[in-house]
């Protein structure tokens, strides 16, 4: 098995976990890029493989109080439109998981946020958010949705930074605050319970991990009302470049460590 127990860890361990799941908390209802420093403390303070078993549930946790708080902004046509290609990169993730040492997880996961950050930073610059998201009826809206969901799929599968790849592809879609974090949070709900079958499949989740989660979701509620309390306040273009930012710093975390 590739799970870890609460008697495995030190204080300071137990304390940077629950900080990251604080921030998991804060992330789902807030900035959803900022999800990716949460992964990278986790991959630091557990093994790689492991880390993403035992975050997953308590990424559950927190997708469950952002549909309580944005169920009402929920977009339907982009959800099911990405859902076969998520579906593609979820199994893909798997079978890349059976094989892939904790490395080269974190290397290839930090490459593609990076690159997806760049991406999304240019063709912001390109033109301004519109007001409602696309429709995407275009075949490179199509196309867009289609590689946005295979790469989401993926990562989310593999280390659970999915987060960062799907709100880059919201950004670029023309989302703004409470659409974006509605569609996000149904999406994320979705398919992270659709990936335990896997995980546990994978023997990264048992008895052990999820007794460590019990106590790590504590922590994920407190977060989310500050996440909460702290998006009211933040414009729109602040909330955009924060999500790039996040993103940005998870990557280069994964790529360092």
């Amino acid at each position: 098995m590739d799970t870890i127990s609460l008697s495995h860890l030190t204080g300071w361990e137990f304390a940077a976990l629950a900080f990251a799941a604080l921030l998991v908390g804060f992330s789902k209802t807030a900035v959803s890029g900022a999800n990716t420093v949460s992964l990278a403390i986790f991959a630091a303070v557990l093994p790689a493989r492991a880390s993403t078993g035992i975050l997953l549930p308590v990424l559950i946790a927190g997708d469950v109080l952002a549909v309580l708080t944005y169920r009402r902004h929920a977009h339907w046509p982009t959800l099911w439109r990405l859902f076969p290609a998520v579906g593609v990169g979820v199994v893909v993730g798997t079978v890349f998981l059976v094989w892939a040492d904790d490395a080269v997880v974190r290397t290839s996961i930090g490459v593609i946020l990076l690159f997806m950050a760049g991406v999304t930073m240019w063709r912001r610059r390109q033109a301004d958010a519109a007001e409602q998201p696309e429709e995407a009826a275009s075949r490179t809206g199509r196309a867009k949705a289609r590689s946005y969901g295979v790469l989401g799929g993926f990562t989310t599968m593999v280390a659970n930074a999915g987060g960062p790849v799907m709100s880059l592809y919201l950004l670029s879609a023309g989302f703004r605050k409470l659409g974006f974090l509605g569609t996000s949070a149904f999406f994320f709900l979705i398919v992270n319970v659709s990936k335990l079958p896997f995980s546990a499949g994978l023997g990264l989740i048992d008895g052990h991990s999820l007794l460590l989660d019990a106590v790590l979701v504590v922590f994920v509620v407190p977060g989310a009302f500050l996440g909460k309390w702290a998006v009211r306040r933040i414009n729109q273009r602040l909330f955009e470049r924060l999500v790039i930012a996040a993103t940005i710093v998870g990557g280069l975390q994964l790529l360092l460590a």
